[in-house]
């Protein structure tokens, strides 16, 4: 209900797109490539429900699932051929060694590249489609988002290049994972092939069946919806320009070590992942462990410490200080008794007066 906080919603989603790729764009480790990538794809996810459209959200949501999990199985199963390496770089050539996995990881490639007719070519082109033709949504929305898109298009064509093309370059001989891990692969490449058609615009189920719950993203009178067929010709073009890109880059491996030494500030920059971590430490974890420190320095020991042993002491002292009316003589009991005894029938005799 709050248009300031859809934008900054928006604001985030975008950005978190396009910030998770980069980052995506020099990692080595497969599961790593991958992780960012899904950090990457939720922020399509909220640059959706940021410009009101929350059904092309869940729509996106959907689709990443299928391929996403496709994906991360596969290299589940790649991890598993070669003995749990997990560096793109020792790998290549696996295409012969795994054809199984190799043809369900295609599948999964091409639908988060967003490639027609796999999933995810529906749902991401819906999400940058909204994030230009909606009320809330602005041309620097869907800027961001396409560059994000072609940046993705660019890193997964690097990892499926590095891994399964060229080469191999791993110290251990690559096998096929057994079939108990291969064919539920198969059942996810077809929701990732088959699955976008839920949502194909102006005939969207999903966001018919959603419309009790959600409401439809207002649309901007000012765009025309002519201008959607010209955005998807140029959302692929943009995925084939970083298909081709990565191919061409990486297909020797020359070039990547080239360009890695040329722009070695760069690339340790984007390796670090914009040295995030280092920062949080700096300004978060640090400072919080310092303060900490201090607080069970100075509070802790100095206030809650001595409560805590202060009730200790005093449950000591009262021990030892009752402790001596365990005589063990049974007169000494009686006559305690006998003086209970006469306390208690005088205080309910002059009680009673």
């Amino acid at each position: 209900l709050s248009t300031t906080a859809l934008e900054a919603i928006a604001w985030v989603g975008a950005l978190t797109a396009f910030f998770a790729a980069t980052m995506a764009i020099t990692q080595t480790d497969i599961k790593k490539v991958l992780a960012y990538s899904t950090v990457s794809q939720l922020g399509y996810m909220f640059l959706a429900c940021g410009v009101g459209a929350f059904s092309t959200g869940v729509f996106h949501v959907i689709t990443h699932a299928f391929f996403k999990a496709l994906m991360f199985l596969g290299a589940g199963s790649v991890i598993y051929g070669l003995h749990h390496e997990q560096d793109i770089m020792k790998m290549g050539g696996l295409k012969e060694k795994m054809p199984k996995t190799f043809m369900v990881f295609m599948v999964g490639w091409l639908a988060i590249c967003g490639i027609p007719p796999f999933s995810g070519f529906f749902s991401k082109d819906e999400v940058l489609w909204k994030a230009l033709s909606t009320e809330h949504g602005s041309t620097g929305l869907w800027l961001i988002g396409a560059l994000a898109a072609i940046m993705t298009a660019f890193y997964m064509t690097r990892l499926v290049v590095l891994t399964f093309f060229g080469k191999f370059r791993g110290s251990h001989e690559a096998h096929e994972s057994p079939d108990v891990m291969v064919y539920p692969l198969f059942g996810l490449a077809f929701l990732s092939l088959f699955g976008g058609f839920m949502g194909v615009p102006h005939m969207s189920w999903l966001e018919g069946w959603l419309s009790p719950l959600v409401p439809s993203a207002a649309h901007n009178e000012a765009i025309s919806h002519s201008l959607e067929w010209g955005l998807m010709a140029l959302s692929v073009a943009g995925a084939s320009l970083g298909i081709f890109g990565a191919f061409k880059i990486y297909k020797n491996l020359d070039l990547p070590k080239q360009l890695k030494s040329r722009w070695a500030g760069v690339h340790q920059f984007l390796y670090n992942k914009w040295y995030v971590d280092e920062v949080y430490e700096a300004i978060v974890v640090k400072p919080l462990i310092k303060f900490s420190y201090l607080i069970w320095k100075y509070f802790d020991v100095n206030v809650i410490d001595r409560i805590v042993l202060g009730f200790g002491r005093a449950s000591f002292w009262a021990g030892q200080t009752s402790r001596v009316i365990q005589t063990g003589s049974v007169q000494t009991y009686g006559l305690m008794l006998l003086i209970g005894v006469l306390i208690t029938v005088g205080y309910l005799v002059y009680g009673i007066v």
